[in-house]
């Protein structure tokens, strides 16, 4: 084999490594994610800080927990890295509901916030319920930390 073949092999398979790490480190979930949405323009309460690491790595939550599609059915095939909307492009009303109010589930739903807290809260719930450990927060103070 000639030097001129052998370097032209070296630098195809430096290029595909390269490559290989740049659409890696473009796909990779971050270990925490701030839960912190623009569409919120004054917040009441501290930004909670979601350790996803923990959920998927510690606790061996599926995607599919969390990430759902328009009809609320689990993303069960999506693996870490995987493109995934933001909560508030389908829960669109950068809020929670008016108190007082009585709305369906559905209605519920479209707020931004009421859809994160019933998941998150929901699930936090059912692990108490399950496993009988109160380590799951379901209080508000528990996630969203005092401001300073």
């Amino acid at each position: 084999m000639s030097k001129r073949s052998l370097l032209s092999i070296l630098l195809i398979v430096f290029a595909a490594l390269f490559f290989s790490a740049v659409i890696y480190a473009g796909t990779k979930v971050s270990d925490v994610v701030t839960m912190e949405n623009k569409a919120y323009t004054k917040h009441k309460k501290s930004i909670v800080m979601f350790s996803h690491k923990k959920h998927a790595e510690e606790y061996k939550i599926g995607c599919g927990e969390c990430h759902h599609d328009a009809n609320g059915k689990p993303l069960t095939s999506l693996k870490a890295g995987d493109e995934v909307k933001g909560c508030i492009e389908c829960h669109k009303i950068a809020s929670r509901k008016p108190k007082g109010t009585t709305l369906s589930r559905k209605e519920r739903l479209a707020y931004h916030a009421e859809a994160i807290h019933y998941n998150c809260v929901g699930c936090h719930k059912k692990f108490k319920k399950e496993t009988g450990k109160k380590t799951a927060p379901t209080s508000c103070a528990k996630c969203h930390f005092k401001k300073k």
